[in-house]
């Protein structure tokens, strides 16, 4: 069979999506080579880009690097470059560097603002259509406002604290709501009162966000009016200058900060390529997702599906880009296997709209409305979802990180609870503590007629009978026993003289002159069965018996030292479990649970090894496991 090169030009939503599946479909067909170009050497999850204009996640949080998305698939080769042409003559993709045979082609290289021609706009406005704008606008915002704070012009001072954006579709909306969130933690770092710092949205038609149903789209109007952010509707723009934008109207309204929403076309890029094009600037594609060239398939935003003659296509969302990148891929797969051709049918399950990290509108189906954190959490597992699609659970992780972890001034979904941007200092005592529990638990284990190294029976189970159990190995086989004695009848099962004079109780603290209470009588049937799997006899109880001590000091030392912090602090709950469900814990030492689920906060980078070891490991099995990532791929030059 001869090769085949495909080649995916735009590392997108659609382009990665392609490429993935592709890879995945034809891995085992050293034939069939893919290529996938693009002007970045990452991936940017572009309906995320207000995130960063607003200044809730790092800037490089919607950044995913190319070669961690495909370091496994060894059939696709990486480029960075810019696509100039394709002769579709010589079936070649040119760039600016060199060309690139092919025998099909997904181009999809996606959308850019539409300002429809309006004066100032290039000049003196803003637009989120990369990476790059989103943090050109962020970094204007927190200028703007530094400026604003010490300016005693009050009409300059007026315009500087103001901002406008102009549009009400998913960006613009999405864009006031994040940075109205912004405004508490922008006036606290600047010294001014936060109900200076004015939102307005600007919209030319008389109703907002119509891309919704009605009643999501009031309800959002609602939450945003609440939140002071003020509506204009009927309200076009149609000249921008440094410090006033001009209205239609006539009149003028003050601001140094206008973002532009209102709209999107084609990139430029698009006219390079021969291909009809439609409506701004879209290339036009048949029910299979090809171009007027059947070899082209052209997938998400520059795609122009006109079957009703409107013009209008299908929507410009990541799910249509997901879908048409999906028959696209269905329709090289099916031509290589000498199948029917599959159509494009958008199908399209919802929409969700956030209005800040905490509150969003969704519509699933056109039957199911959601709104406040529902609708949040809605929008969340889609975008999770989508790194589910591409294999990647590298960035599922990290995108978790950003949006829960790792956000600041408690901007995420539960309102800043889990966010890890706490001291971890406060929890080193607890560490080391909880590692000396370990280290002096297990002291009677290692040492004289105790030694659990001796080839002498301490697990105290019913089916190793007989077992002749100390009362002193029952309590260190409990993770730090308050009394000896107890730990054993309590174990076996027979009532000794202590227990009977002084009751066991229940407590969380011990009490003097009683015998605590143990978490489990008894072992569980359901333990039972499992531990007898384990441990189905004494040979098998000897060799347990040393592993389980060795374990215990290693963790203890691990904990005292900070290495391995999390790992060890997890074994630490995870033996609490074990050792109540065995009928050997009591519960005034539950507290080993509870510190150990605190000591994963990563304490073992604040005085401990885990500082310098941590890192380390992640650059040494990340580069194993993903290589080095680079500014640049496919480039002889940069190697």
């Amino acid at each position: 069979m001869a090769q085949k090169d495909i080649v995916v030009v735009g590392a997108g939503f659609a382009g990665v999506y392609a490429t993935k599946h592709l890879a995945k479909h034809f891995k085992k067909d050293s034939n069939v080579k893919i290529t996938l170009i693009d002007k970045h050497s990452y991936f940017t999850y572009m309906t995320e880009l207000h995130e960063i204009a607003a200044n809730r996640v790092d800037a490089t949080a919607i950044q995913y690097d190319l070669q961690r998305l495909f370091c496994r698939r060894k059939n696709v080769k990486l480029v960075t470059d810019t696509v100039k042409s394709i002769n579709r003559t010589d079936k070649k993709v040119v760039t600016e560097h060199g060309s690139f045979d092919y025998d099909y082609v997904i181009l999809g290289i996606g959308s850019q603002p539409n300002d429809f021609g309006t004066p100032g706009v290039k000049e003196h406005g803003f637009t989120l259509g990369s990476w790059e704008q989103a943090v050109a606008l962020k970094e204007h915002i927190e200028k703007s406002v530094r400026a604003g704070a010490i300016e005693t012009d009050p009409d300059k001072r007026k315009a500087l604290l103001s901002f406008v954006v102009v549009g009400s579709g998913f960006t613009g909306t999405e864009t006031i709501g994040e940075m109205r969130d912004w405004r508490d933690q922008l006036a606290k770092d600047n010294k001014l009162d936060p109900t200076e710092i004015k939102f307005t949205l600007m919209e030319m038609a008389p109703t907002i966000m119509n891309m919704l149903d009605r009643r999501d789209a009031d309800k959002a109007e609602r939450y945003m009016t609440k939140r002071g952010i003020k509506i204009m509707k009927n309200t076009g723009v149609v000249g921008v200058h440094e410090d006033h934008v001009d209205l239609k109207d006539g009149s003028t309204f003050p601001t140094c900060t206008l973002i532009w929403t209102a709209g999107v076309k084609a990139t430029d890029q698009a006219a390079n390529f021969g291909l009809e094009q439609g409506r701004a600037g879209r290339i036009k594609v048949n029910k299979y997702t090809q171009s007027e060239d059947p070899n082209i398939f052209v997938v998400g935003d520059v795609s122009l599906l006109d079957e009703d003659g409107s013009g209008k296509g299908q929507p410009q969302i990541v799910q249509g880009a997901e879908e048409t990148a999906q028959a696209a891929v269905s329709n090289i797969i099916n031509t290589e296997d000498g199948k029917p051709l599959v159509e494009f049918k958008p199908n399209y399950s919802g929409f969700m709209v956030s209005l800040g990290s905490q509150y969003g509108v969704a519509n699933l189906m056109g039957k199911i409305h959601l709104s406040n954190f529902w609708a949040i959490l809605m929008k969340h597992l889609v975008n999770i979802l989508y790194f589910i699609q591409v294999y990647s659970a590298y960035y599922l992780f990290q995108y978790c990180m950003h949006e829960f972890f790792r956000t600041r001034h408690n901007r995420n979904l539960f309102r800043g609870h889990i966010s890890r941007q706490g001291n971890v200092l406060w929890t080193v005592p607890a560490r080391i503590f909880l590692g000396m529990m370990w280290l002096v638990d297990i002291w009677p284990k290692i040492q004289g007629k105790g030694s659990w190294f001796l080839p002498k029976l301490r697990l105290p189970f019913a089916w190793l009978k007989p077992a002749t159990t100390s009362g002193a190995s029952a309590a260190g086989s409990g993770g730090g026993g308050a009394t000896a004695t107890s730990a054993a009848s309590g174990a076996s099962g027979a009532a000794s003289t202590t227990a009977t004079a002084n009751p066991t109780m229940f407590s969380l603290s011990y009490d003097y002159g009683h015998d605590p209470q143990m978490v489990f009588s008894k072992m569980p049937h359901w333990f039972q069965a499992v531990t007898q799997v384990f441990v189905p006899n004494q040979q098998t109880a000897f060799f347990m018996q040393k592993f389980m001590t060795i374990i215990e000091i290693f963790i203890g030392v691990c904990l005292v030292l900070g290495l391995f912090t999390w790992v060890m602090s997890a074994a630490s709950a995870a033996m609490v479990v074990v050792f109540s469900l065995s009928g050997m814990f009591y519960w005034v030492n539950m507290w080993i649970f509870f510190v150990a689920i605190a000591c994963m906060n990563g304490s073992g980078r604040a005085f401990g090894l885990d500082k310098w070891v941590v890192p380390y490991l992640q650059r040494v099995f990340g580069k194993w496991r993903y290589g080095t990532p680079k500014a640049l791929y496919g480039s002889d030059v940069m190697k």
